[in-house]
């Protein structure tokens, strides 16, 4: 019996270390370093969130500024999740996930894209919608690798 909960907490170990993959988040799982996921199109900028306002979605925690941000969030998290788990768009259109800066960000069609910080950011902006079409052809292939 011993063995086979063993082997079970292995699995669901395996499980969310993938599933941790795919989406941007810091060793306690928070999301966007902790900031607003909402506020970013709501607001227009990047606000940080609170650690008592949040919503798990994915594996992920979010944390919001407000409980109405939550609340909007929850009710469509796919209004304001981040392009490619929240990891650098402009990356991910070169093949590889890093991590981003919150204030390097662009909403485009409705669609939060994050960068790694502003120089990039600038390079991003030269063509977005180039960078965009790539980054999807990319990000299936790359979802589940690890970040560099």
């Amino acid at each position: 019996m011993r063995k086979v909960f063993f082997a079970a907490a292995l699995v669901l170990t395996s499980a969310s270390t993938v599933a941790a993959q795919a989406v941007n988040v810091d060793r306690n799982g928070v999301a966007l370093s902790g900031y607003d996921a909402v506020a970013y199109q709501a607001d227009g900028k990047p606000v940080p969130g609170s650690p008592a306002i949040t919503a798990v979605h994915d594996g992920a925690t979010y944390r919001f500024a407000s409980t109405a941000h939550r609340d909007a969030f929850v009710a469509d998290p796919g209004r304001y999740l981040p392009a490619y788990g929240g990891y650098c768009a402009f990356g991910v259109s070169r093949g590889y996930k890093v991590k981003i800066e919150p204030d390097a960000f662009t909403v485009l069609d409705g669609k939060l894209y994050l960068n790694y910080d502003k120089g990039v950011q600038k390079q991003w902006l030269q063509d977005t919608q180039g960078y965009i079409v790539r980054a999807d052809s990319i990000w299936p292939s790359i979802r589940e690798a690890p970040r560099r």
